[in-house]
């Protein structure tokens, strides 16, 4: 059996081919690496630009109607867990890859782009950087909000109840007073005089209110403190 001759020249155009495709296929990598990341600036950019009224016009066939919330929901919690609901521009976290990636599939599934991103978080979020349950909202229109993804840690269980002296100043008035009453309670009966009566007992209860009402005065006064109802969309004051 006589072996078949090698034609170099066919070796040389099959080799050069197989590079002509590899090439290709790298070439198409990095266009589709290049596309990629122009989007992800893009993204970025929405998020630390002014973003004005804007109204993101979805497809809502395509929504899921569990992610769609309306201002009024969102404004009572943030009231209530003392959250801030502001545009992602005065977020100084991080956005985590994983937001990036859904909005990016939000925009190819839609067919637009997507202006108007807002975050629900605790007011240090847009100071520095934490881990508290921040989460990223978009505008659909009608005070309606589509919620695009949710990341870091669950907020702390008896947060509604330890920012509830801070929803408005009757509540405030209304844990001073309970708490003045437990600590004039946990005095000793006698401390100050040989036999208790309930007279000593309201004189040091509206010494231990008047006290805790000027602590609390001082400290809202010395770091600018407000109550939640007045902060949860204003980006002007203090914490």
């Amino acid at each position: 059996m006589l072996l078949q001759k090698i034609n170099i020249q066919e070796k040389l155009e099959r080799a050069k081919q197989k590079n002509n495709d590899a090439d290709i296929l790298l070439q198409e990598v990095y266009r589709f690496l290049r596309q990629l990341e122009d989007t992800e600036e893009r993204i970025a950019d929405n998020m630390t630009l002014p973003p004005g009224k804007v109204d993101n016009h979805f497809n809502f066939e395509l929504l899921e109607g569990s992610r769609i919330y309306h201002l009024s929901h969102i404004k009572q919690i943030a009231i209530d867990y003392r959250l801030r609901f502001l545009d992602t521009r005065y977020f100084k976290g991080k956005i985590p890859q994983e937001a990036t990636f859904k909005i990016r599939k939000l925009e190819e599934t839609h067919q637009m782009e997507i202006h108007g991103f807002k975050i629900l978080a605790p007011s240090k979020l847009f100071k520095l950087e934490d881990r508290d349950d921040p989460i990223l909202f978009a505008p659909i229109g009608n005070d309606y909000f589509y919620l695009i993804h949710k990341w870091g840690n669950d907020l702390h269980p008896l947060r509604k109840i330890l920012m509830w002296p801070f929803k408005g100043i009757i509540n405030l008035f209304a844990t001073i007073v309970v708490l003045s009453y437990l600590l004039t309670l946990s005095i000793p009966d006698g401390l100050f005089s040989k036999s208790g009566s309930s007279v000593q007992f309201w004189v040091l209860f509206v010494f231990m209110f008047n006290s805790m009402a000027t602590i609390v005065i001082y400290y809202a006064i010395a770091k600018g403190k407000n109550f939640n109802p007045a902060i949860w969309n204003n980006r002007f004051l203090k914490t």
